[in-house]
């Protein structure tokens, strides 16, 4: 199999704020040169405080997407709390670990917030970092020189959404991989929300 066969050329972002998290991505599924996906979802809510990103092959990603969303489920029902964004991205990096001889091919993002905000990146070999603002797949390179110059912390979830869509609509312009709408979500202390397309037409509208 073709390295890109079956993988899903993606731009994907995530930045920290000073009251919660916003992540976008693209909504285009490729496979090779084909556009196979005009409307996939790239950003999962797997607790009502933490999200996950993919970028890679379709089928690791929902494999990896209900695994943690079961683990999550089965520490609730065990611990009687809500597992951490730190104990999230630790138990995503170690299973990729455990298969590193067979990796899964993916870029994760593992967001949320506890305490204070927290973005965790995941190579597809386990390694994590604790990221301010990140991007992964094919368009990320386009999307992390916007984000290099414009990125400034402790701005506000409402003032980093536009940000976020419009580093993943530059990404957008030049990745042939990257395409089709933006999925927008941010995570606060008041949980998990999607933007649905009307509220992203005004917010790409606003000055």
């Amino acid at each position: 199999m073709k390295p890109n066969q079956g993988m899903v050329g993606t731009t994907t972002v995530g930045l920290v704020c000073s009251d919660g998290v916003v992540l976008a991505a693209d909504k285009r599924a490729t496979m090779g040169y084909f556009i196979a996906g005009k409307d996939v979802r790239k950003v999962f809510e797997v607790d009502d405080k933490i999200a996950l990103t993919v970028a890679g092959s379709v089928a690791d990603a929902q494999t990896l997407v209900r695994w943690l969303k079961a683990e999550i489920k089965l520490y609730r029902f065990r611990e009687k709390k809500r597992m951490t964004v730190d104990a999230a991205g630790a138990l995503l990096s170690n299973i990729m670990f455990q298969y590193k001889m067979f990796p899964f091919y993916v870029q994760l993002l593992v967001a949320g917030i506890e305490k204070e905000p927290r973005i965790i990146s995941l190579d597809p070999l386990g390694g994590a970092t604790d990221e301010k603002f990140v991007s992964t797949g094919s368009g990320s390179p386009i999307a992390y020189g916007l984000l290099e110059a414009t990125y400034v912390k402790d701005k506000t979830v409402r003032e980093n959404l536009k940000l976020a869509m419009k580093a993943v609509s530059v990404a957008m312009k030049r990745d042939c991989a990257s395409g089709e709408d933006i999925d927008l979500v941010s995570i606060t202390k008041t949980g998990f929300k999607r933007y649905e397309k009307e509220e992203i037409k005004k917010l790409m509208e606003e000055e």
